[in-house]
């Protein structure tokens, strides 16, 4: 019997976050019910059908970043998620079944179908895998990014998201060749004048934190007189808490990216006073991480920071 994957993307049109694209043999006793285009579902339906498919199915992903979009255009990257995709399956279909047009790659013989993910099941299913993946994403990054409300539009040019870009400038998320972004990128001219330079240092951190395995649950907590927890992160039961100095090249030399003794107690107490107000008890760390900002950024990691 021939074995055929669909493959469906989500996230061409976003002005931020990557494009995800998923590949899925579904097996003919499936027994999964309410498959269709994932853009008809509720979410709380997708979640469902995913936990469902994935159950029974053959699932592959592929994940192409906003660099790489910028790199290659969106189309070339929707391509290569699918190729990355249809790869990462443990089985090699004979056969893809596409949403929309073909892939011109042809390593695994491929059709395009008008509309599939309304008419294949495994298109349907692979819409539903892309989809779902993706906003697990967006609301990944929401904490490092809350003016933009990531979680809620996923990277979609709402009005929401159009008037936060144009106040707030550019993400280190956004697609910088989307014609909205390409507009609104900041520059360190800007970053001096709007206090953001220090901002931008700690969303560069933790999105290597949270690329790195982390959960990202908060962002600039004030913790009463004691003062600010820059980033709070989460992985295997451990709280994660990481202060950030960041500068740009003209100050280097300067005091901006060291750390004193008496900063590191009034993190000490900023870190117990937010532990008081937690229910559950992890095992916690202190992270200091510099961060010289350029051409291309500079991050350095300073983990298990002690007051010795």
């Amino acid at each position: 019997m021939e074995i055929v994957a669909g493959v469906d993307e989500a996230g061409r049109g976003p002005l931020a976050g990557p494009v995800v694209a998923s590949a899925v043999i579904l097996p003919e006793d499936h027994g999964i019910e309410g498959l269709a285009d994932s853009k008809k579902l509720t979410p709380k339906k997708r979640e469902k059908l995913y936990n469902e498919i994935t159950a029974v199915a053959q699932v592959g992903v592929g994940i192409i970043s906003h660099k790489k979009i910028d790199q290659i255009n969106i189309l070339q990257g929707t391509y290569q998620a699918m190729g990355q995709a249809l790869r990462s399956l443990s089985q090699k279909p004979d056969k893809a079944l596409i949403d929309g047009f073909a892939l011109p790659d042809q390593t695994i013989k491929n059709e395009g179908i008008i509309d599939g993910d309304n008419k294949v099941r495994s298109i349907s299913a692979a819409s539903i895998i892309a989809k779902v993946t993706r906003d697990r994403i967006m609301k990944s990054v929401d904490p490092i990014f809350p003016e933009y409300g990531f979680a809620k539009h996923k990277g979609y040019g709402t009005k929401q998201h159009m008037e936060a870009l144009k106040a707030l400038k550019a993400t280190p998320i956004h697609r910088k060749s989307f014609e909205p972004v390409k507009v609104n990128l900041p520059n360190i001219g800007w970053l001096k004048s709007s206090k953001g330079v220090g901002k931008l240092g700690e969303q560069l951190v933790a999105l290597q934190y949270l690329n790195n395995g982390y959960q990202i649950i908060e962002m600039n907590r004030t913790c009463s007189h004691y003062g600010e927890l820059d980033i709070i992160a989460e992985k295997n039961g451990q709280w994660v808490f990481i202060e950030v100095k960041t500068a740009t090249k003209d100050q280097i030399g300067g005091p901006v990216l060291k750390v004193d003794k008496s900063k590191l107690q009034k993190l000490e107490s900023a870190i117990q006073y937010y532990l008081s107000e937690q229910d559950d008890e992890k095992d916690i760390r202190l992270d200091v991480a510099t961060v010289m900002l350029g051409k291309k950024p500079i991050i350095k990691n300073y983990k298990g920071v002690t007051l010795d």
